[in-house]
């Protein structure tokens, strides 16, 4: 059995003996698993990925495990939970357009009887399950964590909010919905959200240790999500690099990855999004307020890592950190949304919020860094988070625990968040269900990242593997090197390009025309992929997504 193998590797046996219960004593053995999700975090923006913000908690991890730089999420946030968290397609989970809630299979805004989340799975095996952070995957009771699988939670149900406050940043919630352990309740205003969720994990490990169970924890973080808020002391060490503006960055962190190993030597730099406006376009007065922007963003990455650093400390001194798989990711590209001067959530925003320059980053302020900067954030990739391009799915992971050889090492490999349960099921000696409560659910669509981890393979998915995405009508299907893509909306099936990313990373060069045969061969594989998972062409709304 592999699970054996990768425990055995690991070591882990020695904390089961202080207990005469022998249920105890058997799931003592098991690792724990920490799975650490930010929100909207760009590729390029951690320093073991060629980023240039401080982040040496991460950097560390990476050195003592395994960076993956062909990692992929899903575009967009909710999307990408309901995949990781179950296995699972975003149809087949629930969640078939971010933000929508609709009678029809597949889009029913929440997770579904038709697959059943890891974290059940594990409750049920003898794991003390919890998470703390964003959960964004229904409102109703019957959605909440605490019916998924967690025994403890404290989370924001909706999809971002005030870092400092209760204070909502979306009209239909005004203020923003928290729960713990599935009972209502409310944020103490002054607190800062990545610190308050740290606590909670904390207390919550803490928790499992006195129960002498194994664990599994979610970190769900909303940092760096906007409104981009944070403490001085956190932007104010980035004040003044970014005065050359995002173009500069762009180019500087796509050398800078090549530099660290995360791409080729001979990959190209794709063009900007033609909504970005030229850096020498800009007033002095815009480009000081630009800059300020990119300095609040690495300020919460900062804090954010900062934070990871309290988790990993904490770990270290109750004897837990050589027992604990630690994955951390981010759920989508660098997030491009700047609603403050939309259409739509504009005005309510400008009622309760402020651009002004002086109070950037404080708890009234609404601030994101908008697709300018975004672009240096995805940097090598093109574009970025809402679009099925590599910049808005290609994201950055690393893992490391115990089992995890060749540490310090880059996977190139092409992996997905569909890898991630199967993981988990197996490094947790735990096996994912025919049937759940009474009813038959769907099998997982991943594969185990476990003979990666203990250094028995390079990868797991053959070249026949075909992994898909929709969202909206954005649309991609990757098999072996080969990748359709479609972002023109409406959707058009004629409007998918073909790439080969093995020498095409930045998607530049479509090659439907020379390729006639494989394009074909990837239009079946589309049309197959999508009805097996339940894909509806319109989608069941008028416009995309805008959360």
């Amino acid at each position: 059995m592999k699970s054996v193998h990768f425990l055995i590797y690991a070591g882990i046996f020695s904390f089961f003996a202080c207990t005469p219960n022998t249920k105890n004593q058997e799931t003592r053995k098991r690792a724990n698993i920490l799975l650490i999700v930010a929100d909207d975090l760009g590729y390029a923006d951690l320093g073991s990925f060629g980023g240039d913000i401080d982040t040496p908690n991460l950097d560390e991890l990476a050195r003592q495990g395994i960076r993956f730089s062909r990692f992929h999420a899903s575009p967009f946030c909710a999307t990408s939970r309901a995949m990781f968290l179950t296995g699972n397609d975003n149809h087949i989970a629930g969640m078939g357009v971010q933000g929508l809630t609709a009678d029809t299979l597949g889009y029913e805004g929440h997770l579904t009887d038709r697959i059943v989340p890891f974290p059940a799975v594990l409750q049920k095996s003898g794991y003390f399950t919890f998470m703390s952070g964003k959960w964004h995957l229904g409102l109703r009771p019957e959605d909440n964590p605490h019916q998924k699988g967690f025994e403890h939670s404290f989370v924001l149900l909706e999809s971002s909010g005030n870092h400092y406050s209760s204070n909502g940043i979306w009209e239909k919630n005004p203020v923003s919905p928290y729960t713990e352990d599935g009972v209502e309740t409310t944020w103490n205003e002054g607190d800062y959200s990545t610190d308050v969720y740290t606590d909670k994990l904390i207390s919550y490990i803490s928790a499992s240790q006195k129960e002498n169970r194994p664990f599994f924890g979610f970190a769900a973080y909303t940092s760096p999500h906007w409104p981009l808020q944070v403490d001085e002391k956190y932007w104010k060490k980035y004040d003044g690099r970014y005065v050359d503006g995002y173009e500069v960055l762009k180019e500087k962190r796509f050398e800078s990855l090549k530099k660290a190993g995360m791409i080729p030597k001979n990959a190209v730099l794709p063009p900007s999004h033609p909504r970005v406006k030229a850096w020498d376009s800009l007033s002095r007065e815009e480009q000081k307020k630009e800059a300020r922007k990119m300095e609040l963003y690495s300020g919460m990455v900062d804090n954010l890592d900062y934070n990871i650093g309290r988790l990993i400390t904490h770990l270290k001194e109750i004897g837990e950190y050589e027992n604990t798989l630690i994955v951390f990711m981010s759920d989508n590209g660098a997030a491009a949304e700047d609603f403050y001067y939309s259409e739509n959530y504009g005005p309510f925003l400008r009622e309760r919020y402020t651009d002004a320059y002086e109070d950037m980053g404080k708890v009234n302020s609404y601030i994101a860094y908008g697709s300018q900067w975004a672009e240096a954030g995805s940097s090598p990739f093109k574009y970025y988070k809402g679009y099925t391009t590599e910049g808005g799915m290609n994201v950055p992971m690393i893992i490391s625990g115990p089992g995890v050889a060749n540490q310090g090492s880059i996977n190139d490999s092409f992996f997905t968040l569909l890898d991630l349960a199967p993981t988990f099921y197996e490094v947790s000696e735990t096996t994912y269900p025919n049937d759940w409560n009474g009813k038959e659910v769907k099998p997982l669509l991943g594969e185990s990242l476990v003979p990666v981890l203990t250094g028995e393979a390079q990868s797991i998915h053959s070249e026949d593997y075909v992994f898909g995405m929709e969202h909206g009508g954005d649309a991609m299907l990757r098999k072996g090197k080969w990748k359709i893509l479609n972002v023109d909306y409406p959707f058009q099936i004629e409007n998918f390009a073909l790439y080969d990313l093995s020498t095409d990373l930045a998607e530049q060069v479509d090659l439907k025309d020379q390729n006639p045969e494989k394009y074909q061969e990837m239009l079946a594989e589309w049309e197959k992929w999508s009805q097996n998972v339940g894909v509806i062409l319109p989608t069941p709304r008028s416009q995309k997504s805008d959360e």
